[in-house]
């Protein structure tokens, strides 16, 4: 089963006053240019501000983020991965940043991934992600799963959220959407579930040309109405 798009759109649209005041509220992807232009220290930065996100309030990491930037000296993967056991415990000691060992130490291992890819690929980290199909989003996020540190459950989808990438997420809202409309039954944790949610977003898309990002959010929001009006970009 699947999602009828002008449903959507419609119950969609009944939650805002105008078609533009819609359209503004939707985010919006960059383009593969803009990707590709964003270094590889942004890709890195991204990363482990995805790592510091995962089980803490989201705010507290983003406003410690400009000393993180400042304590790893804006991220350039081929200085960090170098970083040694030692430097990371001297890290423990500086109380401008968030002093959580098991996510420092993703720093120097999501750089050698990021690294890997550039050697393996012959571009940059940023060319990769803009290259890779949006009609296979979960194929992305496996390998960021299983080749990242700790880049594992929505970790990846965020992050792909935070650098501009298009892409869905599988937030509360939009997995009992998915349920409602039959397209899966449960949480989808397999591989089977996730390529029917792949299917259900790409059948989407081909009807609206919308990119995943809107369509994901439209579809929390035929569950949850805004509060407030205010979008917060991981939620949807």
């Amino acid at each position: 089963m699947t999602l009828d798009y002008r449903w959507l759109h419609d119950t969609v649209r009944d939650r805002f006053d105008s078609d533009d005041a819609m359209e503004a509220f939707l985010p919006r992807p960059l383009t593969p240019d803009e990707l590709k232009q964003q270094g590889d220290d942004r890709y890195l930065s991204a990363m482990s501000q995805r790592v510091f996100r995962a089980g803490m309030k989201h705010s507290v990491v983003d406003a410690k983020w400009p000393a993180f930037e400042e304590a790893f000296w804006g991220f350039d993967p081929e200085k960090l991965v170098l970083l040694s056991p030692e430097q990371i415990d001297g890290y423990m000691n500086n109380d401008r940043i968030i002093r959580h060992r098991t996510k420092l130490q993703t720093i120097p291992r999501n750089a050698q991934f990021i690294l890997d890819i550039r050697q393996e690929q012959g571009t940059s980290f940023g060319e990769f992600i803009a290259n890779w199909p949006s009609a296979d989003i979960i194929g992305l996020w496996n390998l960021l799963s299983k080749r990242g540190a700790r880049l594992g459950g929505r970790s990846a989808a965020g992050f792909l959220r935070l650098v501009g990438k298009d892409t869905f997420l599988l937030t509360s809202d939009v997995v009992a959407r998915l349920m409602a409309a039959g397209v899966i039954d449960q949480t989808p944790a397999s591989q089977r579930d996730r390529q029917r949610v792949q299917d259900a977003f790409n059948a989407l898309q081909r009807v609206s040309a919308r990119p995943l990002c809107q369509l994901s959010a439209m579809i929390s929001l035929s569950i949850n109405p805004r509060g407030g009006l205010k979008f917060q970009t991981q939620r949807y």
